[in-house]
């Protein structure tokens, strides 16, 4: 009974997120093409909490942010990357937030052309150096609206516990916008598993950890070896503490 219980919230909550969240593109795509910062507006304040709001609601799933302190302007988070979870999310978390994501993402009907009309960072992974300069030049220009960039230093989600390689992408932004990283650890693939049907009851926990400097650290290398440390090992920590 208990999973036939589980199935059915999760088709409940399903079946009401995703038609919601194309309606929310379908109302605001049009603004965005006429005024980012108004759709930005609309979709923060307006669209996403009723949304999102209530699609935790049905499934059972609470959030709890550690570290708040260390949310500010004029950082860089560097988050991990578990479920889908994190990128709505992170919308309530960090206000007017915009993620590094893989170009054709944008391609996407409805969510793509959002993503690309509220200000994401697409960036072309098979154009090498080229890449990482426009991804540098979009950074700069949403920083000089205010707005905080996300990355996700593995490029993709991963099962909690799982690791799939720290990519240089965020030391390359630290260096270039000469910004601190805030390093940030979650366990959302606990309730909501990437590709996962089932929405599971429970907390997800986004922890932010103090900032870190590039040029504190010996070498890159060793930079990118405690940022891995640092996320990886508070995530394992989080794990044992669902309920």
């Amino acid at each position: 009974m208990k999973n036939i219980g589980l199935f059915l919230r999760s088709l409940i909550a399903n079946l009401y997120f995703y038609p919601a969240m194309a309606l929310g593109f379908v109302i605001s795509i049009p603004v965005g093409l006429c005024s980012q910062k108004a759709m930005v507006v609309l979709w923060d304040k307006y669209l996403h909490p009723v949304i999102w709001g209530g699609m935790l609601k049905l499934c059972g799933i609470t959030i709890e942010v550690r570290g708040k302190e260390f949310i500010s302007e004029g950082v860089i988070f560097a988050s991990k990357h578990e479920s889908a979870f994190e990128t709505y999310a992170y919308t309530d978390i960090i206000p007017h937030s915009v993620f590094v994501l893989k170009k054709e993402l944008t391609y996407i009907p409805l969510f793509g052309w959002g993503q690309a009309l509220y200000g994401m960072i697409p960036v072309d992974r098979g154009a090498g150096a080229k890449a990482m300069k426009s991804m540098l030049k979009a950074a700069k220009d949403r920083v000089s609206k205010g707005r905080s960039i996300i990355i996700f230093p593995e490029g993709t989600r991963c099962k909690h516990l799982e690791v799939k390689g720290y990519k240089s992408g965020i030391m390359f932004l630290a260096e270039g916008l000469d910004m601190p990283v805030v390093p940030v650890a979650l366990n959302s693939d606990l309730c909501w598993s990437k590709g996962a049907f089932l929405r599971r009851p429970g907390k997800v926990i986004f922890e932010f950890m103090p900032p870190m400097r590039v040029k504190d650290f010996a070498s890159k290398k060793e930079f990118m070896a405690e940022l891995e440390a640092r996320i990886e090992g508070k995530c394992a920590k989080l794990g044992g503490e669902m309920c």
